[in-house]
C-alpha cells in the first residue's frame, strides 16, 4: 500500500509526519515554512504537489496585508515538500483552498469579505494567473469551503453566514452552486432553508459512491444530509437533519460543529464538536465545558440515513481539523490552542495537540495517544493526510 503522510501547521511551519497505522504512532520528520500563517493546503490529485494557502490576517476581522497561495514539490518517497515555482498574490485571507479533479484549477475561499477565485495550474504543478470570472460569483456572506463535486461540472461554495451579535442582525447562510468550466464559475443556484436564517454551514462531504452529500452546520450544532441531483444541483431540503452533540439541551456560548470526512468506506461519517469558550473561575479564563469530541454516526447504505454511534472525547480544545488514513483505521485530530480548564478547585492547563484514534471495524474510535504540541504564539490552524504516489 502507498505510503501515507500527516502535515500539520503551527503559525507559518508545515510539519511533515510519518505514520505508523498499526502502531497508531506520529514521528516529525521534517518541516518547511511559509511566508505567512498557513489557512488550508491541499493535494494535487496526482500528490506530485501540494498548495498552501497562508495569510498574516487572522479569525474575526483582522484583514493582514500578505496573503498568498504557494505550490510545492512532494517528494514521493518520503513527503518531503520543497517550494515549486512563485507564489500567487491572493486578495484577502483565504480560509480553504481545493484542487479540481483534473488537477488544473486551484480554488480557493475567502470569507471577509466573502469571495471564491479560480487560479490555473500549469502542466508542471507551478501555480499559474487567476481565471477571469466573466460574472462575480454569488459569494453569500462567510465562505468557509470550496469543494467541486465529484463530475466535476460544478463546484460548492459553503457560505457560514454570522449568528447575531452586538445589536448586529444575523446574518444568513447558504451553499452556492456554480456551473465549473476552464476555470470559470457560473452562478447557478443558492440553496439555505427559507432566507438562510438559522442556518450555519461550515463543511461538506461527498459520500465516495451514492450521490449524498453530508453537511457539517456549525451554527446549529447539526448534520444534513442531502441528495447530489443528476445535475450536480443540490436538493433544495435535506433527507436527513441530525444534532451533532452529546447534550442538545445544554449548549454552553461558543459551542459549533467543525469539520467533516467519510468513512473511506462510506459506511461512517465524522463531524467534531468544538467550544473554546471561557468563563471566570477566581480570577482566571478556563473553558466554559462545552462539548469537544468527535461525533460518529453510521450511515444507512440504502437510505443515507446518519445513525448516531458515539460521542468520542477528545482530551483537547476546540478540534479544528482531523484526516482519516486510506485504510480506515486510523484518524488523527488537531486542536488549535492549549487553554486552562477546571478540574473541582484546581486549574491545569490542556495542552494544543495530535491526538490520534484507532478505527474499529465498527467505525466507533478508540483514542490510543495524545502528542502534546506547543503552539506558543501561533495556533494549530490545519492537519490534513496526503497518500503519496
Amino acid at each position: 500500500m502507498p505510503k501515507t503522510v500527516l502535515y500539520a501547521s503551527i503559525g507559518p511551519e508545515l510539519a511533515l509526519f510519518d505514520i505508523d497505522v498499526a502502531a497508531a504512532t506520529l514521528v516529525k520528520c521534517g518541516a518547511v515554512t511559509l511566508p505567512a500563517n498557513i489557512q488550508y493546503a491541499w493535494p494535487h490529485p496526482s500528490t506530485r504537489y501540494f498548495y498552501v494557502v497562508s495569510s498574516n490576517g487572522g479569525p474575526g476581522v483582522i484583514p493582514g496585508d500578505t496573503h498568498l497561495a504557494s505550490a510545492f514539490r512532494v517528494d514521493p518517497g518520503s513527503g518531503t515538500l520543497a517550494p515549486h515555482g512563485a507564489p500567487q498574490a491572493l486578495p484577502s485571507r483565504p480560509i480553504h483552498c481545493c484542487v479540481d479533479a483534473t488537477g488544473a484549477y486551484l480554488l480557493t475561499a475567502f470569507n471577509f469579505p466573502s469571495a471564491v477565485t479560480a487560479h490555473r495550474i500549469n502542466r508542471d504543478g507551478t501555480l499559474g494567473d487567476l481565471v477571469r470570472q466573466p460574472a462575480t460569483p454569488d459569494s453569500g456572506i462567510f465562505a468557509h469551503q470550496i469543494r467541486t463535486t465529484p463530475s466535476n461540472q460544478s463546484a460548492i461554495l459553503v457560505t457560514r453566514g454570522n449568528n447575531a451579535e452586538g445589536g448586529k442582525p444575523e446574518d444568513p447562510g447558504a451553499r452556492k452552486v456554480f456551473g465549473f468550466s476552464s476555470g470559470v464559475l457560473t452562478n447557478q443556484a443558492s440553496i439555505a432553508p427559507g432566507t438562510g436564517l438559522g442556518f450555519g454551514p461550515r463543511h461538506l462531504a461527498f459520500h465516495p459512491r451514492q450521490p449524498w452529500v453530508f453537511v457539517s452546520v456549525e451554527r446549529q450544532n447539526q448534520l444534513y444530509v442531502y441528495k447530489l441531483q443528476p445535475d450536480n444541483f443540490l436538493a433544495p431540503d435535506p433527507m436527513f437533519i441530525k444534532t451533532t452533540l452529546a447534550d442538545p439541551g445544554n449548549v454552553r456560548p461558543a459551542q459549533a460543529a467543525g469539520p467533516i470526512h467519510l468513512h473511506p468506506t462510506g459506511r461512517f461519517v465524522y463531524v467534531t464538536n468544538r467550544n473554546s469558550g471561557g468563563v471566570d473561575f477566581e480570577g482566571t479564563k478556563v473553558s466554559n465545558g462545552g462539548e469537544n469530541n468527535i461525533a460518529v454516526f453510521s450511515i444507512d447504505q440504502a437510505t443515507g440515513e446518519p445513525t448516531l454511534l458515539q460521542h468520542s472525547a477528545a482530551r483537547a480544545i476546540h478540534l479544528r481539523t482531523f484526516s482519516i488514513d486510506p485504510s480506515g483505521r486510523l484518524l488523527v485530530t488537531a486542536s488549535i490552542l492549549p487553554m486552562a480548564v477546571r478540574d473541582g478547585h484546581t486549574v491545569t492547563t490542556l495542552a494544543a495537540g495530535l491526538s490520534v484514534y484507532r478505527i474499529g471495524s465498527d467505525g466507533t474510535l478508540d483514542l490510543v495517544r495524545k502528542y502534546d504540541v506547543d503552539t506558543g504564539k501561533f495556533m494549530q490552524f490545519w492537519s490534513g493526510m496526503v497518500t503519496l504516489a
